[in-house]
């Protein structure tokens, strides 16, 4: 009985998440989902973006169990952003993505963030209408994390390992991390990246760049 209810409960998400990206698609915005566990540097993976990301217009969702902080610090960058707290819930879903999108003039805006709430199960399970999944992984979390949370990294399109600065004083094995990583996931793009530092940046704008041209 649990597993029809909630088949049931991801065919309607399901349902709003098309009518979601038909919305994004007809007004040209390329919406990403960005996924990790608490503190593992969504937002400021963001505001790095922000910094680096020159001639085109920004917004962001921002998804959060409570207040507003990581929107506050987006807001402040002169970034549209719509504040989504979801009061218990550990992830977003299409229903609450719809009502973000109503608040926001999409004629104006090129490419949208979906900051989802910290967590490694959920938001991987609720499809919200976004064109590309991105999950952040950062080196303090362990190189573990691919066999306790298959899922999120057989959904993503891009995973990012961040805090690479951190690399000589953590015991990380990237090499068998990527390799395990490509291996459940052979069409993922893997970025190494420095929040803090800056190093890597440059290899995901490029991307986003790449994805912005490739929009339909």
């Amino acid at each position: 009985m649990k597993v029809k209810v909630l088949q049931n409960i991801l065919g309607v998400n399901d349902q709003i998440a098309a009518r979601n990206r038909e919305l994004l698609d007809k007004n040209g915005v390329r919406a990403i989902n960005i996924m990790s566990s608490p503190g593992a540097g969504k937002t400021s993976l963001i505001l790095q973006t922000i910094k680096n990301l020159r001639g085109k217009s920004l917004a962001v969702v921002e998804g959060d169990i409570a207040s507003t902080l990581d929107a506050d610090k987006i807001g402040e960058k002169g970034v549209e952003v719509v504040q989504i707290n979801t009061g218990g819930e550990c992830h977003l879903d299409a229903n609450m993505l719809s009502i973000a999108l109503a608040e926001l003039n999409l004629k104006t805006i090129d490419l949208m963030f979906i900051e989802n709430v910290g967590n490694l199960i959920c938001p991987a399970e609720f499809n919200l209408g976004e064109h590309r999944k991105v999950m952040i992984l950062s080196l303090p979390e362990g190189d573990d994390k691919p066999f306790k949370y298959p899922l999120m990294f057989t959904t993503a399109d891009v995973v990012i390992v961040n805090k690479i600065d951190l690399r000589p004083v953590l015991d990380f094995n990237l090499e068998a991390f990527s390799a395990h990583v490509r291996g459940i996931n052979p069409d993922v793009k893997l970025f190494t990246i420095s929040c803090k530092t800056g190093e890597g940046v440059s290899d995901w704008i490029s991307w986003l760049l790449s994805e912005l041209k490739d929009e339909p």
